[in-house]
């Protein structure tokens, strides 16, 4: 069944995002901005985002003060845990063996290779040595890719936010032309009632068009079968909508 629209984007929580949502309040400076970052994303963009977690961050966050691991774990505990999967635990020795994960760091292998293979867009760490390092990043993403699996991008907290935020100021203020052409928009589209009165409308005045000697350039033709999967696309969406 398809739901794109209600589709969020999933976010992997690395173990050390959890340690930093509920670790005390520091004064240290670096200490401080990684916890208030991270506690920003957990608090200000849980409805943008689905945050998700693995065993093996269960695992890691278990361990320490016994009283900060039940925080770390409680943290966890309405969050949809990812299994680790036979493709997962091949493609994390692959990370191993390509020299993208120290063979010391399995479990920072087996973070990332959960991520891609749950085909999950965002893994977030503050684990620079292993995780989150730019060095790393060509090599984890050609051996995704080279598996079969999309690549995940991998960021910190404070980088998830800063993207967030680029996006949405990427949106430049209206002025007077824009608005009238909105408008023109909003009128055109009142007329009709579907895309299918559209459509006819079109095809209608493209008639009327070529028949005064306007010329079109034809579409390309489709790749082979789109037409058979956009409609089962159609099919199975207006099945969710009944």
């Amino acid at each position: 069944m398809i739901h794109y629209a209600e589709v969020k984007p999933a976010v992997y929580l690395e173990s050390t995002v959890v340690s930093y949502l509920i670790s005390r309040p520091s004064n240290d400076a670096v200490i401080s901005s990684r916890q208030q970052a991270t506690q920003q994303l957990w608090n200000e963009y849980s409805d943008d985002f689905e945050f998700v977690a693995s065993f093996i961050v269960a695992n890691e966050i278990q361990r320490g003060d016994a009283e900060e691991a039940q925080r770390r774990l409680r943290t966890l505990e309405n969050l949809r845990k990812l299994e680790f999967s036979l493709e997962a635990r091949l493609l994390s020795q692959l990370l191993i063996d390509a020299g993208a994960i120290p063979s010391n760091s399995t479990q920072d292998a087996q973070h990332i290779a959960i991520a891609a293979t749950n085909n999950l867009d965002y893994l977030v760490s503050w684990d620079f040595k292993h995780i989150v390092n730019r060095s790393r990043f060509q090599n984890i993403n050609n051996i995704c890719r080279d598996a079969g699996f999309n690549t995940v991008t991998i960021l910190t907290p404070e980088e998830l936010i800063e993207g967030i935020r680029m996006k949405e100021e990427s949106i430049p203020p209206t002025d007077p032309i824009l608005e009238e052409i909105y408008r023109m928009k909003e009128e055109f589209n009142a007329q009709f009632n579907s895309l299918e009165e559209l459509f006819a409308y079109l095809k209608d005045e493209e008639t009327k068009a070529k028949a005064r000697g306007v010329k079109f350039v034809p579409a390309p033709p489709p790749p082979p079968g789109a037409m058979e999967k956009m409609e089962k696309m159609l099919k199975e969406l207006n099945k969710d909508s009944e």
